[in-house]
């Protein structure tokens, strides 16, 4: 794997950062001024944006710094967006368990990425640092994915109760809370004091969780490539791309049920690849048709599965001239 002198690389780290600052506040302050609920349609067209965007980035990184960068670029951008795909089901959780607006959704997705840009640079910074003085590092992290991947297909059926973050418990036990959310406002001041919103609650909720994300991701993608501004900038891209999808795929998530499954393999593999990292440099185009390979399969099956499911004949409707059974028995009392 390449290394690329981390403080060579901060001032284009530093540039991209505010390239998407600039984005996110022109969505945020111009293009979005109005808050609504994002409808499909909405959402796609977004979605496409960044990640045409994306493709565009890649394209200058190929220009820049040639096609196996490029390549290190797309299959981190690739990996990135799959592990996200996977973690809106708990976005959507937490909206869920919340009771939390859909015109309001946007807005906490949208502060939800400026702190996720913030923690993700802070991992890949002690990351590539780490890995830069102790090379043995590298070798904890992968055998870190390996036991990831494990636990996730372990516990892929696990609960998630959003309430018991204990970063949210922490917060209430210093700050009070209103009861009801105060339209799209994270705190007000009541009877001279500060109070925050359920709203405020959300973002935190979805702040801790993505640290626990990034444990996954950032890892992952520095078994490709320690370059810091290509780990970082794929990982935000693909990020920004799902932040713009979520209210898209929040009604089709179900369909992609073996994803999962396809993300414990592909976890599986990265680690194993750097374990071996130092006896086997495996080229950046073998890693990239594995990946696409598992996460197409995992996909095609879902989509396959789904279909099976919807093509099975429901329950059948009684004789003609019967009525149906009423809610509460043949009798329907």
């Amino acid at each position: 794997m390449d290394e690329v002198s981390l403080s060579h690389e901060l001032p284009v780290i530093a540039g991209f950062i505010a390239f998407v600052v600039v984005m996110l506040v022109l969505d945020l302050k111009v293009f979005q001024r109005r808050a609504h609920v994002i409808g499909i349609k909405e959402s796609l067209l977004w979605a496409g944006f960044w990640i045409a965007l994306s493709l565009l980035i890649n394209l200058g990184v190929y220009f820049w710094r040639g096609p196996d960068t490029a390549l290190q670029f797309f299959t981190g951008y690739l990996i990135e967006l799959s592990l996200s795909v996977d973690n809106l089901f708990v976005f959507l959780l937490i909206f869920t368990y919340f009771a939390v607006p859909a015109v309001h959704q946007h807005k906490v997705l949208f502060w939800g990425i400026l702190g996720a840009v913030v923690m993700r640079l802070t991992f890949i910074v002690a990351g590539v640092a780490l890995i830069a003085k102790f090379h043995w590092v590298l070798y904890i992290f992968g055998a870190f994915l390996i036991l990831t991947s494990i636990r996730m297909a372990l516990q892929r059926d696990r609960k998630i109760d959003p309430g018991r973050n204990p970063v949210l418990r922490l917060f209430r036990r210093f700050m009070p809370v209103t009861d009801d959310y105060e339209g799209d406002r994270f705190f007000i001041k009541r009877a001279g004091r500060t109070v925050a919103t359920p709203l405020f609650v959300v973002l935190l909720v979805i702040e801790t969780t993505d640290v626990i994300f990034a444990t996954d991701s950032v890892p992952a993608v520095l078994g490709i490539t320690l370059d810091p501004f290509v780990v970082f900038s794929s990982n935000v891209c693909a990020i920004l791309g799902l932040r713009a999808l979520y209210f898209a795929l929040a009604g089709i998530m179900k369909m992609f049920r073996y994803l999962s499954y396809g993300l414990v393999v592909v976890l599986f593999f990265i680690g194993v690849k750097m374990l071996v990292g130092g006896v086997y440099d495996m080229p950046v185009s073998i890693a990239l048709g594995v990946v696409a390979t598992v996460l197409l399969l995992s996909v095609l099956a879902s989509i396959v599965k789904s279909r099976r499911e919807n093509s099975l004949p429901g329950p059948s409707s009684p004789p003609h001239g019967e009525a149906a059974p009423g809610p509460e028995g043949p009798s329907g009392k």
